[in-house]
């Protein structure tokens, strides 16, 4: 089931990017509440799944709001 509400979304997001601020200035764990379903613990060990996370969150925040979420990416020119 996907969550259409963009304000749910927004809260959930700035919550994903405070832990993951949090985990990059060397706190031990961060939890994050996932909505009703409880609340999730990352650690350095599964950083990526945060990373993850808060990707999925700005792509479900851009397809609710009509707009479209294109990640960037770095682009190495090699002569």
């Amino acid at each position: 089931m996907a969550i259409t509400n963009i304000e749910v979304l927004k809260t959930r997001l700035v919550e994903a990017e405070e832990a993951y601020h949090k985990l990059m200035i060397s706190a031990q764990e961060v939890s994050v509440n996932v909505g009703g379903f409880g609340s999730v613990t990352y650690n350095q060990a599964n950083r990526k799944e945060l990373e993850i996370y808060i990707s999925s969150l700005k792509e479900q925040i851009s397809s609710a709001a009509g707009t479209s979420y294109y990640k960037r990416r770095v682009i190495k020119v090699c002569f």
